[in-house]
């Protein structure tokens, strides 16, 4: 047995033992109690590669045939750090009724935001989506759409309060927010949190628990240094600079809009 198909044993019966329903602001009546999960996950130049890989190696187990990288055009997309993602289908092949839809974040956001044919596709597969969900700045692609205005979501902590507020949202500081339908996940590696969270929400907590195990999701971080509380003033200005031109850029595609 290779190790796709023993995860996909190991979490099916998890959700053989207690499929227990999950408790939610919004429950999603469309999303099935058994049988793959419809996911669309976007890619666009300059994604962050981590926003995406951490949500796809654990909701994969959910969705086998049924989960989509979806870009402008099928094949290879650069991410912000020279990786590339693979897109399987192009907007216009991306199934029209989904279960779910993610958009990441990254360096390419507020070109993103700029992008009409990408902020069209993430429109109109929201609008059938039962789940609408972004990790880090991809919640500003989101609100770009118009999709957040009035929801409560958070983002990666460089944009979160100055730029969530220009696109109608309710910013809050946490690092996975439910609102309705809507669900946001902070910086990169809050995408492992997000997904772990959803799909608990979707197959309930056993099920998430034993894809959880299965990752051996244990994260012990060498420096406590994750939030700007945690790292201090010197090393939040340090990283600041770092993260100041995504700010900037992303602060303006926003007030254009």
């Amino acid at each position: 047995m290779d190790r796709r198909a023993f995860v996909a044993a190991a979490l099916a019966s998890a959700a053989t033992v207690r499929a227990a329903p999950a408790v939610a602001l919004f429950e999603p009546a469309r999303v099935p109690a058994q049988g793959p999960v419809r996911i669309a996950m976007l890619l666009y130049p300059g994604m962050t590669a981590l926003d995406v890989v951490g949500p796809q190696a654990i909701l994969a187990g959910l969705a086998p045939g049924s989960l989509h990288l979806v870009a402008a055009s099928a094949g290879p997309v650069a991410s912000d750090t020279g990786l590339s993602l693979v897109a399987t289908v192009s907007y216009a092949d991306c199934p029209a009724e989904l279960d779910v839809l993610m958009v990441p974040g990254g360096d390419g956001t507020p070109a993103a935001m700029r992008d009409p044919a990408l902020i069209a596709f993430v429109k109109e597969r929201a609008a059938r989506a039962a789940w609408v969900t972004s990790v880090c700045t991809g919640s500003l692609i989101l609100g770009a759409a118009g999709l957040l205005a009035g929801y409560r979501a958070t983002s990666h902590w460089c944009v979160r309060d100055a730029v969530l507020p220009l696109l109608g949202a309710i910013p809050v500081d946490g690092r996975v927010v439910f609102d309705r339908n809507r669900v946001t996940a902070a910086g990169v590696s809050a995408g492992l949190d997000f997904a772990l969270s959803l799909a608990g929400r979707l197959r309930g907590e056993d099920y998430a628990r034993t894809s959880q195990l299965v990752a051996e999701y244990a994260p012990r971080p060498p420096f406590e240094a994750g939030t700007p509380d945690a790292a201090g003033p010197a090393i939040t200005e340090a990283a600041r600079a770092i993260l100041a031109d995504l700010a900037r850029d992303a602060a303006r595609a926003a007030r254009a809009l």
